[in-house]
């Protein structure tokens, strides 16, 4: 019968293990992490173009990413992100990222975009929690309810129109359900709101460029 090796053979023997399976993910994370991060960047280009129907740009939109901190005077109190959209060095619109506070199951995520001239240019909803089959409409999957908004502004019904049928305004409410349009609504009225007295802060700051894009 052999002897037992020693515990401390043992020991080492799964320490080398151990440190090669480190450093095979070390390996594996080094070379897959710049096509991680291209991919993750292309996915988020795709996400927002639904919103910027019918605009010319020609720069990343994710290259001019500004967060705005609260407090604040967009939807919702966590800190707001807004993307820059340019054509060359001009100014094109604006996605926010904002959130209504007051759905009916909770906060509702939205992508808001908004032109130069203060016209949305597409209204995405990112995240919510909304009753199935009634207040979940305002999901593009579920029905075209957001698209009403497309060319419309501040001007365009009046402030006091921004509001569903039923409250005297101009945009459809939702079958069954009315807290979550005038939720909605509320928050791309404050969006626009915002945009129209900040629009020169918004795009005080320019989009921050990566070396191949400068050198170009």
């Amino acid at each position: 019968m052999m002897p037992d090796r020693p515990f401390w053979r043992s020991g080492v023997t799964l320490a080398i293990v151990a440190a090669f399976c480190t450093s095979l993910v070390a390996l594996t994370w080094q070379l897959t992490a710049d096509r991680i991060e291209e991919n993750r960047k292309e996915w988020l280009e795709r996400s927002l173009q639904p919103a910027l129907a019918g605009l010319f740009f020609d720069s990343p939109v994710t290259e001019s990413m500004i967060t705005v901190p609260p407090p604040h005077e967009l939807p919702g109190s966590d800190a707001a992100i807004i993307y820059r959209v340019y054509a060359g060095e001009t100014p094109v619109a604006a996605l926010f990222v904002v959130s209504a506070r007051d759905g009916y199951a909770g906060p509702i995520r939205l992508l808001i975009g908004i032109a130069l001239d203060g016209e949305v240019t597409g209204i995405r909803v990112l995240e919510h929690k909304e009753t199935p089959g009634l207040g979940d409409k305002i999901d593009t999957s579920k029905s075209d309810w957001v698209l009403q908004f497309d060319g419309h502004s501040l001007r365009n019904p009046e402030p006091a129109k921004w509001a569903i049928k039923g409250d005297g305004g101009q945009f459809d409410q939702l079958t069954g359900a009315s807290v979550t349009p005038r939720a909605v609504i509320r928050a791309i009225k404050q969006t626009l709101t915002y945009f129209d007295a900040n629009q020169v802060a918004v795009f005080a700051e320019p989009p921050k460029l990566d070396e191949a894009q400068e050198s170009d």
